[in-house]
């Protein structure tokens, strides 16, 4: 029987780092689909994924009020959220907008995974 592969979504303004999140994801196993803009966070066209890689600073929209949204909100505040940033606060920043946790780039990427298989 065909396990059911868990859906990220990425909301990344980078597209170098966005193509090797997809990349390290994908062969972890994962469905991987990414956001252009912070339209596509209000109404999850595709429902809702297993979880959302939200990078803190994106440019024109800001991780950190996506996060404090999602999470506030009844029907999404049960989504596993996990910040992302070069931000040497970005833990702190994580932890006081109510996300699930935080990955720091650069990436070390079995931290990468192993943090995502833990909110899975």
């Amino acid at each position: 029987m065909a396990r059911h592969k868990k859906r990220i979504l990425i909301a990344e303004d980078d597209p170098a780092i966005l193509d090797v999140l997809q990349l390290i994801l994908e062969e972890g196993g994962y469905a991987v689909e990414s956001v252009a803009d912070e339209a596509a966070l209000s109404d999850f066209p595709n429902g809702y994924p297993d979880l959302l890689l939200l990078d803190i600073w994106m440019s024109g929209w800001d991780g950190r009020e996506i996060c404090r949204s999602l999470k506030g909100r009844e029907e999404t505040k049960h989504l596993p959220i996990l910040l992302c940033s070069a931000n040497r606060d970005g833990e702190q920043i994580a932890r006081e907008v109510g996300a699930d946790g935080f990955i720091a780039k650069p990436f070390d990427l079995d931290a990468l995974l192993a943090t995502i298989a833990d909110h899975l």
